[in-house]
């Protein structure tokens, strides 16, 4: 029997119903043969009172926070969501929203939330250019320096996979704070969009 085809797709709407973290998510749905009601069973099951299934509610409450880095040469906005208005004033998530504004101001490479959301024309272009630096490479090798190469890559454009540059943070991922803050929160805890403005860019 062959494994079933987990979809990005349905990653993130794993994700955002239970606030885990993508890989467990992955994990959880090709065990249950992606069936999203029994993924979410094993990761109650397995992560305890740290998930719950947020069910169909939506973040249509948040905030929108900007930084403005000192010399005013480099500005970003962000949008965080949640599920209710008492979450989205609380001081803890406004903090969040601020700290990854800072973060992404810092970064000048971050362009997209989530691995899902970088668009595969440019994901396959990438692919293209490692696929040619590694051809010298013997075979069986080649595929997993490809795939190693755009792993590092997508790090580096993803904000979800940043480590946190504060050391207040102790190299944590802006993931690892997002599913910090739903468990705390018991909401579902979205970063839904930034934009980042530098003078002359």
């Amino acid at each position: 029997m062959s494994a079933v085809e987990i979809s990005a797709k349905d990653v993130k709407a794993l994700r955002e119903r239970i606030g885990a973290g993508m890989m467990d998510c992955k994990k959880a749905l090709t065990e249950a043969g992606g069936e999203i009601e029994q993924a979410i069973e094993i990761l109650r099951v397995r992560q305890g009172k740290k998930v719950q299934d947020l069910g169909e509610r939506i973040a249509t409450e948040g905030t929108v926070q900007a930084y403005v880095h000192a010399g005013a040469k480099v500005g970003v906005l962000i949008e965080v969501d949640c599920n209710t208005d008492f979450v989205a004033t609380n001081e803890r998530f406004v903090g969040f929203a601020r700290d990854i504004a800072m973060q992404i101001a810092a970064t000048p490479t971050v362009a997209y939330v989530s691995r899902e959301d970088v668009p595969a024309e440019q994901r396959d272009a990438e692919a293209r250019i490692y696929e040619q630096e590694a051809a010298d490479k013997p075979e069986n090798v080649r595929e997993k320096v490809v795939s190693g190469k755009l792993d590092s890559w997508l790090q580096t454009i993803v904000l979800l996979e940043q480590e946190m540059h504060h050391p207040k943070f102790e190299g944590k991922t802006v993931q690892q704070l997002r599913d910090e803050l739903t468990a705390t929160t018991g909401e579902n805890v979205v970063i839904r969009r930034f934009t980042r403005f530098a003078v002359g860019q």
